[in-house]
């Protein structure tokens, strides 16, 4: 018994940093299956979000509050209110979708440029990499203009909302640049 009232002291002095952060990204990118690989450990298909949907996920004691907004061209515009309520952003980009990739590099230059975003980290999320047609990081660099961006903290990370590979190691850079 002893053991169990020590265990239960040390989850209850146990301070965790909380801290939000907003998905962003062109629709039908991943951003909420990501959300939910994360929150649940399990691979959720989604219906497209109209809004936001908002989870708390706990990560190297850091307690993340993920704020996914939907990315459909008409509601876009509503992200600079999720961002003003925000500490970082996560960027999703679907990395088999070579035909909108000049519309996620104009979406992500605005959030980049964005005043608020100024002394933010930003993590780019390449997703769908598992997939036969995703492009290369160094591509998917190029395609989004990251190299030209020197005044802000960012990193990229491929990634598959589906199998989890490489969710853990962009959270990991994350939670490196909040602590």
């Amino acid at each position: 018994m002893g053991n169990s009232v020590g265990r239960l002291l040390e989850k209850l002095s146990c301070t965790h940093k909380e801290v939000r952060i907003v998905m962003l990204g062109l629709d039908a990118a991943g951003k909420t299956s990501i959300m939910y690989k994360l929150k649940l450990g399990e691979y959720v298909r989604s219906i497209p979000t109209i809004g936001f949907n908002i989870e708390k996920v706990e990560y190297k004691s850091i307690l993340f509050t993920l704020w996914d907004a939907g990315g459909q061209e008409q509601i876009r515009h509503l992200w600079r209110h999720y961002i003003r309520a925000a500490q970082g952003v996560i960027f999703v980009v679907d990395s088999c979708d070579h035909e909108r990739t000049e519309q996620a590099k104009e979406e992500l230059t605005q959030v980049m440029a964005n005043p608020d975003v100024a002394h933010m980290q930003v993590l780019v999320l390449a997703n769908k990499h598992d997939l036969p047609h995703a492009m290369p990081l160094l591509e998917t660099i190029d395609k989004l203009g990251l190299r030209s961006v020197k005044q802000k903290k960012w990193h990229i990370q491929t990634c598959s909302a589906r199998t989890g590979e490489g969710l853990h190691q962009g959270l990991d850079w994350l939670a490196s640049t909040l602590t």
